[in-house]
């Protein structure tokens, strides 16, 4: 731009920065107000906006906010979003790139079911522990389980975590928030007795040697379904657990249409285009997980005479056999075994054996409680099982009679039995 000799430029006048808090009431009747916080990371001024039914109710709102900001307890958060929309971020974008899918899938489902219909539309900021104590309690007087509501709280924490970190949310009313108290659940493990008539009653099943792991090694169902027979070393006598078997649930592979699938089935089970589901191998549970186990004599023993029986089954099934995979435990047709149908299967043993009935993760608890009976270190139990917490190894380990009677016994000897010197 051409001037004149002489002349000075006038620099362009810079926008008045907004300093002061202003009220008003909008046209939904609601009184609002933006308040400045100080700067953004950009520079740009951070206003802050509050919503309240009465003027009197904001100008409480605001008082606290400026409070927090003279006090310095106020930082700068990238957006006040509402709950619905930083829970479909986070189960939908952020979790996807570290938990496995059945995490993903309970999750989700949790946030669906019992968070996203009551609270989904409330903003992040306005979410105060009384709020959450409020809904939980709600939950439960719609029938839903202690255990439940303690798990959407564990969910609602870890989600809230997360937008505290990013800078979505200042602070985490989960952690203030109390979640209903859970009454202890003893688990009775079954006794010696009761096991050895498991496994006697076994012996007439396809797969002997499927009980007899569960009740001496405590595999989770998941590994023992996943076992292939090049994870056995008959030679070393040892057993490697490096995979295990879940069931994903089938996804729609039809065109969302409106918000519904073209193919109009509720379920992506049901649809005919449906894909990324089926029984499939996952990596343990853990980096503990894999592990490898110095196996008993008879109990390889009955993995040597399952595999014999896998073979005469092989033959007879002949190109029907899916032989994809060397499974220890196939299904008749040499595919993976469902472990709904495995559980089933459990039960029908106990009745056989005519010891009451437990659930099959109960098995775990057995073996871990019987490796106890025989006086084996806590720390090689966690081996076996596959556990790197201490807390874990408490949760499963149980006071049976045999160990009271045994602590009896060495009290008895130490106070009364002049022989044993202390």
């Amino acid at each position: 731009m051409n001037t004149f000799p002489g002349t000075v430029m006038a620099r362009p006048r810079k926008r008045a920065e907004q300093t002061t808090t202003s009220l008003y009431r909008g046209a939904d009747g609601y009184w609002h107000a933006r308040v400045t916080m100080g700067k953004r990371p950009d520079g740009r001024a951070d206003r802050r906006h509050l919503q309240r039914g009465t003027k009197g109710e904001l100008r409480e709102a605001v008082r606290e906010l400026e409070r927090q900001r003279d006090a310095g307890e106020y930082r700068w958060i990238a957006e006040d979003l509402v709950l619905q929309t930083w829970l479909e971020h986070w189960l939908y974008v952020i979790l996807p790139m570290t938990a496995r899918w059945k995490t993903l899938s309970t999750y989700r489902s949790q946030m669906q079911l019992h968070v996203i219909p009551f609270l989904g539309s409330w903003r992040m900021s306005e979410i105060q522990p009384e709020h959450l104590e409020e809904h939980y309690r709600k939950l439960r007087s719609d029938g839903r389980s202690v255990h439940t509501v303690r798990a959407v709280h564990r969910v609602l924490r870890s989600a809230l975590n997360e937008a505290v970190r990013r800078r979505r949310l200042g602070t985490n009313p989960a952690i203030v928030a109390r979640p209903p108290r859970a009454d202890d659940v003893e688990v009775d493990p079954l006794t010696i007795e009761e096991s050895r008539r498991v496994v006697r009653a076994a012996q007439t099943t396809p797969h002997p040697a499927r009980w007899s792991i569960a009740l001496s090694l405590g595999l989770r169902q998941g590994e023992a379904l996943g076992l292939l027979w090049t994870d056995i070393d008959f030679d070393e006598g040892v057993l490697c657990v490096r995979r295990s078997v879940q069931r994903k649930t089938w996804e729609h592979g039809c065109v969302r249409e409106d918000g519904e699938h073209s193919c109009g089935a509720k379920r992506g089970a049901e649809c005919p285009q449906r894909n990324g589901g089926g029984l499939m191998f996952v990596e343990p549970k853990t980096k503990a997980s894999k592990r490898t186990i110095v196996l008993p004599s008879p109990l390889l023993a009955e993995l040597r005479a399952q595999r014999s029986q896998n073979n005469r089954r092989q033959l007879a099934a002949g190109t029907e056999w899916n032989a994809e995979h060397a499974l220890v435990f196939p299904d008749s047709r040499g595919g993976l075994i469902d472990p709904a149908r495995d559980h089933r299967e459990w039960k029908v043993l106990l009745a056989k054996a005519e010891v009451r009935s437990v659930r099959l993760h109960d098995a775990r608890h057995t073996a871990a409680t019987l490796l106890l009976v025989q006086n084996v270190d806590l720390r090689t139990v966690m081996s076996i099982m596959g556990w790197t917490e201490m807390a874990t190894a408490q949760r499963y380990t149980h006071a049976v009679d045999e160990l009271r009677r045994r602590a009896a016994r060495q009290m008895g000897s130490l106070l009364w039995d002049p022989a044993v010197g202390v």
